[in-house]
Formats: structure tokens, C-alpha cells, sequence
């Protein structure tokens, strides 16, 4: 039987897919594309509620990745502005 993901591995996860999300919207913003950020809004509230239900030894050892996640979109941001 495979193993069942740990709520703070689902949140990891979570925080690896918007990585890729993130990653898809500055391509196509650098490519020239207008993108629309509202659903990753949404999704960034859902994930810091998520990282919030965590016990704060679970949250401390995501640190790493939201920290990560957060250059990504400052990247984003900065790359929406040029444009």
C-alpha cells in the first residue's frame, strides 16, 4: 500500500506546483504575453492558510521552499513591471 502524504508533504507540494506556476507566468510575461495573476492570488491565500493549520515545527522546515517561492514571484513581479 503507498504511503499516504503527510498534510505538511501536501503543503510542500502545493508550494512546488505554485513554483511552477510561477515559473509558466514570467515565461510568458518575458515572451511578451499579458497574464492574469488573480487565480495565483487566490491560491497564495489558500497556501499561507494551509502553512498557518501546521504545527510551527512542520511550518519552520518549509521555510526553505516559501522563502524560494517568494524570490519567484518578486522575479514575476519585477518582470510584470518591465513590461
Amino acid at each position: 500500500m503507498p504511503k499516504r502524504a503527510t498534510h505538511a508533504e501536501a503543503v510542500h507540494a502545493a508550494i512546488e506546483a505554485m513554483g511552477g506556476t510561477v515559473a509558466v507566468a514570467r515565461a510568458l510575461v518575458e515572451g511578451g504575453r499579458r497574464v492574469d495573476l488573480e487565480g495565483l492570488d487566490r491560491d497564495a491565500a489558500a497556501l499561507c492558510a494551509a502553512v498557518m493549520a501546521l504545527a510551527a515545527e512542520e511550518a519552520k522546515a518549509l521555510r526553505p521552499a516559501l522563502e524560494a517561492l517568494l524570490r519567484q514571484v518578486d522575479g514575476l513581479t519585477a518582470e510584470v513591471a518591465r513590461h
